[in-house]
């Protein structure tokens, strides 16, 4: 199979297209042919050589997310039979990723693919959608009349997070650059605070759930968020190396923190392809590149100013 390779960590340029043996699945896993594969700020950090890059072995296949089309099943009589179109994602670096032609991945990594979606779409879902349910539903516990302020609100992560958050009932705040104003009040934003103009703790406060999608990597926006939480409020950090003193500054703020990292749940995907066919939630793909272009995808990405996600095109045989 094809398959977009990389021998060591480094800059974008370390991609190379290489035709590899296609993964031999195991018990309970399937085969799925990749139509496209979503990128995530996880993937470059481990390309670069930081993230779950220390679990990696050289030469590896990076990608968390996919949607394809099974094309073997662990047993004759399984509901996702071969042909069943399907999304997920993979566990990165047990398994090789889905920048490549096919992936194996467990059935518990994956779900039918929602049918509203076309496959470019469904490919930008899996990780971004899993990391933000996870944060806001599972975790903060998202309800009515609680006040919930999402960092970097337009990304991959965020723009699910706020959406789930107004789903089910928060005052959601979120913060974005100018350009993304007008759609984080689309995508249900009650409040939306212009990190390029304003500092958001000059605009806000009494927040019982902030949602730490950066941490302290650009303008300390980790520590500044510590100021607008309620006392005994909760903090959700998400970014790995983000913010190393984090819960020691909690801990003297008086408030409630916790890290997140999300790992693949085909059940709880199936509960958000009820929401995106319902319309209730909807993806947003910012940039879509062939597998060949790669590269430039990271450099996309690495630019910092997505909406929504990026995705690659993955080449039939």
């Amino acid at each position: 199979m094809l398959a977009a390779m990389i021998d060591g960590p480094g800059d974008a340029d370390v991609f190379h297209l290489d035709t590899v043996a296609p993964p031999a699945p195991f018990v309970s896993e399937f085969v799925v042919k990749v139509v496209a594969a979503g990128i995530n700020p996880i993937d470059a950090k481990t390309r670069s050589g930081k993230g779950v890059a220390a679990g990696l072995s050289y030469p590896a296949i990076l990608g968390n997310d996919f949607s394809g089309i099974v094309v073997k099943s662990p047993y004759e009589a399984h509901p996702l039979s071969p042909g069943t179109e399907v999304y997920g994602m993979v566990g990165v670096p047990r398994l090789p990723g889905s920048y490549a032609q096919y992936v194996a991945v467990p059935s518990l990594s994956l779900a039918r693919k929602p049918a509203n979606l076309s496959h470019v779409e469904a490919a930008g879902v899996p990780l971004a959608a899993l990391t933000a349910w996870g944060m806001v539903v599972d975790v903060a516990k998202a309800h009515q009349g609680q006040r919930m302020l999402i960092h970097a609100g337009s990304g991959g992560v965020g723009h699910f997070a706020v959406q789930f958050a107004r789903y089910f009932g928060a005052h959601v705040i979120a913060t974005g650059s100018s350009r993304n104003q007008d759609w984080l009040r689309e995508l249900g934003a009650s409040e939306v605070i212009d990190y390029t103009a304003t500092r958001f703790e000059d605009e806000t406060g009494d927040i019982d759930v902030v949602i730490d999608l950066i941490g302290n990597v650009h303008d300390n926006t980790g520590s500044r968020s510590l100021s607008v939480l309620t006392p005994g409020g909760l903090i959700v950090n998400a970014p790995t190396g983000s913010w190393p003193t984090f819960l020691d500054e909690a801990a003297t703020a008086g408030v409630r923190a916790t890290t997140y990292k999300v790992a693949p749940d085909g059940d709880t995907l199936s509960t958000i392809s009820r929401l995106l066919e319902s319309r209730d939630v909807r993806v947003f793909v910012d940039q879509v590149f062939d597998l060949s272009d790669v590269a430039a995808a990271h450099r996309a990405l690495e630019a910092g100013h997505t909406r929504g996600k990026i995705v690659l095109t993955v080449p039939g045989r």
